[in-house]
């Protein structure tokens, strides 16, 4: 116990890590998850077989493996750009490939979240407001997405929830995050399990805190709907 205290700060130092992460990936897989769902719905056949092949991929890979390919494959593809502008190779650090790669993967999965909750959406709503004749954003902004957010909610939560887990994979390439740095620290005072103990615990506290705000907005979300 005395070594978890003397590491406490590492270690906390981490965890803001992780979260820093995870956010980032989040935002990240949100902005893929729209896109390759507007995709789905109005785009053409090409676009269509893009973003399908893109879930499929997705789905078909392991994260680690993915992870690994946008590790060394960005780097490679990067310093190759770098190269042929003629600007001075750099490093893609562990942090933005692990915003990148988990990004990409659970965009493939938000694609299909995002995509489900707008079929839910009845098409009678849809085309009452074009009836009124609303500009067709002014039908997306107060029609379709405050329908979508409600529906949409609780598979986006999930996504969060197993994206934040997935983090940890991060560490196999170097990211001094959380996991990364309760290995390097239990090593150190040779108390693997007791660092690996109090990851668990931060973890179980990311993922109450997360289960209890999405929760909170369900049902704030769900009153809204009801004086509506």
């Amino acid at each position: 116990m005395d070594s978890l205290i003397r590491y406490a700060p590492l270690l906390a130092s981490g965890a803001l890590v992780t979260i820093a992460l995870a956010l980032s990936a989040q935002a990240l897989a949100t902005l893929l998850g729209a896109l390759g769902a507007a995709g789905r719905l109005g785009g053409g056949r090409v676009v269509r077989a893009v973003v399908t092949a893109y879930t499929t991929l997705v789905r078909g890979v392991p994260d680690l493996v993915m992870l690994l390919l946008v590790y060394f494959g960005g780097q490679r593809l990067l310093n190759t750009l770098l190269d042929a502008l003629g600007i001075a190779t750099t490093d893609l650090s562990p942090f933005l490939a692990g915003v990148l790669a988990l990004g990409f993967i659970y965009g493939a999965y938000l694609t299909e979240t995002f995509r489900g909750a707008y079929l839910t959406i009845p098409k009678g709503q849809i085309d009452a407001g074009r009836a009124l004749g609303l500009h067709p954003f002014a039908v997306l902004w107060t029609v379709a997405i405050p329908q979508l957010v409600r529906f949409a909610l609780a598979g986006y939560a999930n996504v969060w929830q197993v994206m934040v887990k997935s983090t940890a994979l991060v560490s196999v390439i170097g990211l001094q995050d959380l996991v990364g740095l309760a290995n390097d620290a239990g090593k150190s005072a040779r108390q693997p399990f007791v660092f690996f103990a109090a990851v668990l615990a931060v973890y179980l506290v990311i993922t109450w805190a997360s289960t209890t705000l999405f929760e909170r907005a369900e049902r704030r979300n769900a009153r809204w709907a009801h004086a509506r």
